[in-house]
């Protein structure tokens, strides 16, 4: 009888063993478990969401099917259910392992918004609205607002922000990411400003981001920048109007309708060069890093004039008579064109 018991236990015990064998198994198995979404997908994972919750996430969204072994990978990898709030890309590779691990680490998908030299602070507000995952909290601001909420003591952000490729995670305001673009921009300015060429006829930093932000708007071509910069440079060491056509565009505001006329060029504005000695009384557009450093560093030349040479540049004149032959040219390129 006692020979029988210890039989019957033995084989009780070989089951449990074989049992939890083949448990153990099912649950490495199912963290094998290739992803079934085609294409990279967003998952985000809220605060107090509990591991099953995540499971249950995965396969609402059809990254992983459901499957009553996932609930026990706490006992076999317990750090793969320590998970960490946030948004994350799943990709369309890979296996509910490689899921688990990049949640568990929390590294959250990086966004990216590349706020574009040239364009205005209005312009700005636009692609900030239309970016994913970010919380606007600009909405209903004014800009005067908005300048005291990032840490500006300014009433118009005009130019004093650095335009920048930025990154963020989901959940990032609006007013996070322009104050990183504003502080870089200051930081940028206050160097560029200290190692100027002294001789330039600028009195202070906001005279050399208003100037970045006309060479921004005049040329496109890297290495034309300290060459525009001289021409302006000339202009006003001779007490001549800079006259530049972005400023005047700018004035029209909303009047702009993608052509200048001889009457907008004789219409004063606060910003109409033509019409104004000196710089217009802010910044025009963002100006980029190269564009401040051009406007604090020109080129040393003898131009004072300067028009589009119909190839995606610019011929620089010392003369009126040299210029207006240069603008004679351009014109018989248009009408080839």
């Amino acid at each position: 009888m006692l020979k029988k018991l210890v039989i019957a236990v033995v084989l009780m015990g070989l089951i449990a063993a074989g049992g939890l064998g083949w448990s153990y198994q099912q649950v490495k198995a199912s963290l094998q478990q290739p992803v079934s979404n085609e294409t990279a997908v967003f998952i985000t994972v809220n605060p107090g969401t509990s591991f099953r919750g995540l499971l249950n996430q995965l396969a609402e969204k059809q990254i992983v099917p459901a499957s009553k072994w996932t609930r026990w990978i706490y006992r076999l990898e317990p750090e793969l259910t320590h998970i960490k709030t946030g948004t994350y890309q799943i990709p369309n590779t890979g296996t509910l392992r490689d899921v688990l691990g990049l949640i568990a680490s929390g590294k959250e998908h990086q966004f990216a918004i590349t706020l574009v030299e040239g364009d205005r602070f209005v312009d700005w507000l636009t692609q900030l609205s239309a970016a994913p995952e970010i919380i606007h909290q600009t909405e209903g601001m004014t800009e005067a607002e908005i300048a005291e909420a990032i840490g500006a003591e300014l009433t118009k952000l005009e130019g004093y922000l650095l335009p920048e490729t930025y990154h963020y995670t989901a959940g990032t305001t609006d007013l996070e990411l322009l104050k990183r673009a504003y502080r870089q921009m200051v930081s940028l300015l206050d160097s560029a400003w200290d190692g100027r060429d002294q001789a330039i006829p600028l009195k202070n930093p906001y005279e050399a981001l208003i100037m970045a932000s006309i060479i921004e708007k005049e040329t496109a071509v890297d290495n034309e920048r300290t060459v525009v910069s001289s021409v302006f440079m000339n202009r006003l060491n001779k007490g001549m109007r800079l006259q530049t056509d972005p400023t005047v565009i700018y004035g029209m505001g909303d009047k702009y309708d993608g052509n200048i006329r001889k009457r907008d060029l004789r219409t004063p504005t606060p910003y109409n060069t033509y019409t104004i000695f000196g710089l217009p009384p802010t910044p025009i557009a963002m100006p980029s890093k190269a564009s401040v450093l051009a406007a604090v560093k020109p080129e040393n030349s003898g131009y004072y004039y300067f028009v589009a040479d119909g190839k995606g540049g610019h011929k620089f004149s010392k003369t009126l008579s040299e210029h207006n032959r240069a603008v004679r040219a351009y014109l018989r390129t248009l009408k080839k064109k």
